[in-house]
């Protein structure tokens, strides 16, 4: 008992497919981790679950390894790292988590009684998270002990590849929290951004609204499924990974997408097209962008060349990457 080693820092609740990815970034940063079970299962169930999220996470890192991402023989060695814990051990591991990823079915009953569990068990130190996609985190913030030590947190599947992982606090998150939060995700390689309490976050509300139009385009007959695809792979997705949104805004200038959205409104639907009373309210005041010298961001005292070669050098690198940049033909032709 002496020698055995300290548990894992980091616990997963809920070993479905999120918290089966959760345990796979962590391991792959070189952290053990718990994968909580908190069910009661005779041992038979809980063998079949423990080997069932045992083979999908090998599965997940042999996927990487036929890719050249990592090493056949690694695969072992990081799936080692997660340990399964059923409901019985529950209360040591959590004890010992300083990072707690709450993952079980998204329902306020499944959550109450999960959070139960966390409250009864974890340390008053630990930050309590829950992976929710649809559930408010000042709906949550109530379900908890010590609510300014919690916070939402939304991966983007598959989590253990997608560098994303969206925050979102309610007003009682302690600021200390926060900044813990970010550079323990940090450290694994993990990208956070911050959000209010507003349904969606960021990036599904934004893909909600590109999938359900591009859904639209192909019931109105404007463009069949792999026009579409091909038009935002290499055009629309293309740009937006070398310029995020906002920034994109500012580049083209405010008063193009204002004018845009006129144009669209009239010809296409008002609800959908009308821009916010924001775009409106910077056009008037002459804050469109990078052209104006303000718009979402300030330029002011910014190298505007230097800051037009990064965007074309970034365009040009996912060019490259996507196999659509050519070289300039040797002879003029006729």
């Amino acid at each position: 008992m002496a020698n055995e080693p300290a548990r894992p820092r980091f616990a997963a609740v809920g070993a479905g497919r999120m918290g089966r990815g959760i345990a796979i970034a962590f391991a792959y940063a070189g952290h053990r981790i718990s994968l909580v079970d908190l069910r009661p299962r005779s041992d038979e169930a809980w063998q079949r679950l423990r080997e069932e999220a045992k083979t999908e996470i090998e599965a997940s890192l042999a996927g990487l390894a036929q890719l050249g991402v990592i090493d056949a023989a690694q695969i072992q060695s990081i799936a080692g790292r997660v340990d399964f814990v059923n409901a019985t051990a529950a209360p040591q591991a959590l004890a010992a988590a300083e990072l707690v990823f709450e993952g079980v079915p998204e329902t306020m009953e499944a959550k109450r009684e999960a959070f139960e569990h966390l409250n009864r068990h974890c340390r008053d130190d630990a930050i309590l998270t829950s992976t929710t996609s649809s559930i408010l985190v000042t709906q949550l913030a109530a379900l908890v002990r010590l609510p300014a030590r919690f916070l939402n947190m939304h991966w983007l599947n598959p989590a253990y590849v997608i560098p994303v992982v969206e925050l979102s606090c309610h007003p009682g998150t302690d600021a200390g929290v926060l900044a813990r939060t970010k550079a323990l995700m940090e450290a694994i390689g993990k990208l956070p951004v911050v959000c209010g309490a507003s349904p969606g976050y960021i990036v599904p509300r934004l893909q909600a609204l590109v999938m359900n139009e591009a859904a639209r385009m192909i019931e109105e007959g404007a463009a069949t499924a792999e026009e579409i695809d091909k038009a935002t792979r290499y055009g629309l997705g293309l740009r937006f990974a070398a310029l995020g949104v906002v920034e994109f805004i500012d580049f083209g200038g405010c008063d193009i997408l204002h004018h845009a959205s006129r144009e669209m409104s009239a010809s296409i639907d008002k609800g959908r097209y009308t821009a916010p009373a924001i775009v409106d309210r910077m056009v008037a005041e002459g804050r469109l962008g990078l052209k104006s010298g303000s718009g979402f961001y300030d330029y002011e005292g910014r190298d505007v060349a230097a800051y037009r070669r990064d965007v074309l050098s970034r365009t040009l690198g996912e060019l490259k990457h996507a196999g659509l940049w050519r070289a300039p033909a040797d002879e003029t032709l006729s």
